[in-house]
C-alpha cells in the first residue's frame, strides 16, 4: 500500500486503516503493517514454512504474514470459505473438486497474467486451469511409482523395466529366483495405496489423462465391459499383483508393506514418493531407487500426481498487492530451495537446484511437470474412495465381471 507524503493524506489513510481494523478487517495490524493470512495444509512442513515467512517479512517489513496451520485443515477451510471468512493466501489442492467449484464461483483471484508464472516450468499451472484461467500456483507435486531394492536388483542381475512386457518378465524373473516381487497392502483400509497403479493402468492403456477419463467417466452408461480391449488390458495389469505379494499381503496394512520392503521381504514397493521417509525410518541396509509405471511401448513410462504446495489468492482479499508479493516470493529460489531441501517433492520453480538431490526418487520425479505426468484422474470425478476399494477387491478375487460392474456402478452416477 502506498501512502502519500503529505501529512494530511497520511493521517486520513491511517485513520481509515484503524477504523477498518476495528471492524474486523485484516488490512493492517496495530503497528500499521499490512497483514495477510496464509492458510497452509502442509502441517509436516510447518517449521520450514515459518522460516520462509520470516525471511519474507525481513525483505518486506511493511507486510506481516499471519500463518494459519490447524488440525483437519481441509474441513476448516471448507467451513471458512462457506462462511465468507476466506484467508488471503491459501494452500488448496487444485485437482480437487472443491477447488474447481470455488474457482468457478469467483472465490479465488484470476492469476493468469501474474508475472511470477514465468518462474515456473512452462505450462506447470495449465492442468489446473478453470475455463482457461489460472487460479492456482503449483509449487510442488507428488508422484506415484515403484520403489525397488537397487542393491538386490544388481546382485540378481535384474533391470528396471521400460515396457509393460518387460515388467511382466521382471516379476516372473524375481519369482524364478525365489524372491518376492511386491510389498503390498491389500486391505480395504489401505486400498488407497494402489490408486496410482489402477489409474496409471488406464492412462497408459488408453493414452493419457483425457483418454482414460473418456473411457471411464465420459463413456456411455454401462459401457465398461469384459471383452473391451482397454478394460481387458487394465485387468491384465492388475492381475500382476495377484499372488506376487509378500506373505499375508491381503491382510497387510500400509505400515506392514513399508516394513516388508524395508526388511527385504519383497523387492518392489508400489507407492508414492511420499512414502520414502517411512521406508528410510526402517533403516534399510540397501540402496533405494524408483521407476515409473511402464508404458505399452518403450519410453512411454508415466507417473500420476498433482500439486501439493499450491497457492491461491482470495478474490475478496483487501490486500491483494501484499498477497501477490508473498506468492511471488514463494516462486523464488530463496523460498523454494529451502522448502525443497527438506520436503524433496519435485518443484516447478525452475531456479531451484535439484540435480543429484533425492536420488532415491529420481526415476519417477524426472517426469513430474512434463507431459509424462498426468494429474490424478479423480480431478474429473465427483468422488474417488470407491475406486480404491474396487481395485483391491479385484486384485484379491480376480472377478472381471464384478470389476466391470463395479466400475459402471461407480462412474454411471457421474454421467
Amino acid at each position: 500500500m502506498k501512502i502519500s507524503k503529505k501529512w494530511f493524506v497520511g493521517a486520513t489513510v491511517l485513520s481509515s486503516l484503524v477504523l477498518m481494523s476495528a471492524c474486523g478487517s485484516k488490512e493492517a495490524d496495530k503497528d500499521g503493517k499490512t497483514e495477510i493470512e496464509f492458510f497452509s495444509q502442509k502441517k509436516e512442513m510447518q517449521s520450514t514454512l515459518q522460516e520462509i515467512i520470516n525471511d519474507f517479512e525481513k525483505e518486506n517489513p511493511e507486510i506481516k504474514v499471519k500463518f494459519t496451520n490447524v488440525p483437519d485443515a481441509g474441513t476448516v477451510l471448507k467451513t471458512r470459505i462457506s462462511s465468507g471468512d476466506i484467508p488471503d493466501v491459501i494452500n488448496v489442492f487444485p485437482q480437487n473438486a472443491d477447488f474447481q467449484e470455488w474457482a468457478k464461483n469467483d472465490i479465488f483471484a484470476d492469476l493468469t497474467q501474474a508475472e511470477y508464472l514465468s518462474n515456473l516450468s512452462e505450462g506447470a499451472a495449465n492442468p489446473y486451469a478453470i475455463n482457461d484461467k489460472i487460479y492456482s500456483i503449483p509449487l510442488t507435486s507428488n508422484a506415484w511409482g515403484f520403489f525397488y531394492n537397487k542393491t538386490k536388483f544388481a546382485e540378481l542381475g535384474l533391470e528396471v523395466p521400460n515396457t509393460w512386457s518387460e515388467f511382466e518378465a521382471l516379476v516372473q524373473n524375481i519369482q524364478d529366483k525365489e524372491e518376492v516381487p511386491f510389498a503390498l497392502s491389500l486391505t480395504q483400509a489401505d486400498a488407497w495405496t494402489l490408486n496410482g497403479y489402477h489409474q496409471l493402468a488406464w492412462a497408459t492403456t488408453t493414452g493419457g489423462f483425457t483418454a482414460a477419463n473418456d473411457a471411464l467417466v465420459r463413456s456411455p452408461k454401462g459401457s465398461i465391459q469384459v471383452g473391451n480391449s482397454d478394460f481387458d488390458q487394465v485387468a491384465d495389469q492388475l492381475d500382476l499383483l495377484n499372488g506376487t505379494g509378500q506373505k499375508n499381503a491381503n491382510g497387510a496394512t500400509y505400515d506392514d508393506a513399508v516394513a516388508a520392503f524395508a526388511k527385504e521381504k519383497a523387492l518392489i514397493f508400489p507407492n508414492g514418493i511420499w512414502a520414502l521417509p517411512a521406508v528410510q525410518n526402517q533403516n534399510p541396509t540397501f540402496e533405494i531407487g524408483m521407476f515409473a509405471y511402464p508404458g505399452q511401448k518403450e519410453d512411454e513410462q508415466m507417473t500420476v500426481g498433482a500439486a501439493d504446495l499450491a497457492l491461491s489468492i482470495a478474490e475478496s482479499s483487501k490486500n491483494k498487492e501484499a498477497a501477490n508479493k508473498f506468492v511471488a516470493y514463494m516462486t523464488t529460489k530463496d523460498a523454494m530451495q529451502k522448502y525443497y531441501d527438506v520436503d524433496g517433492a519435485p518443484t516447478s520453480v525452475t531456479a531451484v537446484e535439484t540435480q543429484d538431490r533425492f536420488p532415491e526418487t529420481a526415476g519417477v520425479t524426472q517426469y513430474v511437470f512434463t507431459d509424462r505426468q498426468i494429474v490424478w484422474l479423480q480431478k474429473d470425478w465427483t468422488s474417488e474412495e470407491t475406486f480404491h476399494h474396487m481395485t483391491v477387491e479385484y486384485v484379491n478375487n480376480q472377478d472381471r465381471k464384478q470389476l466391470a460392474s463395479n466400475l459402471n456402478n461407480f462412474f454411471d452416477t457421474m454421467k
